[in-house]
């Protein structure tokens, strides 16, 4: 690693805004471990230099949808015995000033997210128990249907009639961010992502999406959602899932995942762009066949853990941006929204 790149790391406040952290913890919690992000997921943060990642609560097909909420409370349960663990090590955050002290403690912070609200079903109420519990952003979905809206395909052509939220997703979203939680619109559908867009009265992000100009999947967001995104002041993080980078796995690389860093700037600025890789090599190693085969061809991660995030940074130079601008793409910019939202 070139010493540019060491000081940037070194120097910056680096957040991962989507990880499926806890269905493989509490995979692994089941099989008998102990202490999993400390062994398993700590060494590569902290080569990384990873400050704060946000942990998704993602439910497999096959638990749909009798066991959604309680696979949700397992995981949920299972970061809590995670943290009692490795208390001096990581740390839930649930506000802005607790990100602030374990960044100053040297633990990193972890934060909560939905990724999908099938553990919800249609109970509103339910919502107000993971706040408390500490989720702060609401997925509306994952890449299917659910009580608060459709999610979008991976493949093209693949949907039949689509809807945008239903009547309990608006209130979703409006209760959310009474609440104080931030709506992240990866995996919605188009008409879903619009209702979300008329909905909203705060920030939005993309936690973890690319753009459709370069990879032309539903999955992917439209230089129109990209702009609507930057109106709301919110930010998209970058995703190194193979099918969300190219359409070919042969330029499916760091290299053209930094266009879609690229293509994104050039249309609405450095200030909405972030990181969210979305690293699935280890979920697909416990994932089911049926949620496997909603991708169109095997996926693969372009960079092979938070550990390779000096490779990326050092394109983010080679291809002309400031110091300044790097630590805005790789933390300072969801760091912004946090702030005002939490």
């Amino acid at each position: 690693m070139n010493e540019k790149v060491k000081k940037i790391k070194n120097d910056s406040i680096i957040i991962d805004a989507h990880l499926d952290l806890l269905y493989d913890v509490d995979f692994k919690r089941r099989m008998g471990e102990t202490k999993v992000i400390e062994n398993r997921y700590l060494p590569e943060f902290k080569e990384g230099g990873v400050n704060l990642v946000v942990s998704s609560i993602y439910i497999d097909d096959i638990f749909l949808p009798e066991m959604a909420l309680r696979k949700a409370m397992n995981q949920v349960s299972a970061l809590y015995s995670e943290i009692d663990e490795s208390s001096d090590k990581i740390m839930l955050c649930k506000n802005f000033n607790e990100v602030e002290r374990a960044i100053a403690e040297k633990k990193i912070a972890i934060m909560l997210s939905f990724e999908g609200v099938e553990p919800l079903y249609d109970d509103l109420s339910l919502l107000r128990v993971f706040y408390e519990l500490g989720v702060r952003f609401l997925g509306l979905t994952w890449s299917r249907r659910n009580f608060a809206a459709d999610g979008c395909s991976f493949k093209k052509g693949r949907e039949l009639t689509r809807g945008g939220l239903t009547d309990f997703g608006i209130r979703l979203v409006e209760e959310a961010e009474k609440l104080g939680m931030i709506i992240d619109v990866s995996h919605l559908n188009d008409e879903g992502f619009w209702d979300v867009i008329e909905v909203a009265k705060n920030p939005i992000i993309a936690s973890h999406s690319n753009t459709r100009f370069l990879a032309n999947i539903p999955r992917n967001l439209t230089d129109e959602q990209i702009k609507a995104i930057a109106s709301k002041n919110g930010i998209i993080g970058m995703n190194v899932a193979s099918l969300l980078v190219a359409d070919s796995d042969k330029n499916a690389n760091i290299d053209y995942l930094l266009n879609h860093v690229d293509h994104i700037v050039n249309i609405v600025g450095v200030k909405h762009v972030g990181l969210g890789f979305d690293f699935c090599d280890r979920l697909f190693e416990n994932s089911s066949p049926q949620s496997i085969k909603r991708m169109p061809r095997k996926a693969f991660d372009v960079m092979k853990g938070h550990q390779e995030l000096g490779i990326f940074i050092n394109g983010l130079i080679e291809r002309g941006y400031g110091e300044d601008e790097i630590k805005m793409i790789i933390g300072e910019n969801f760091l912004r929204i946090y702030k005002q939202v939490f």
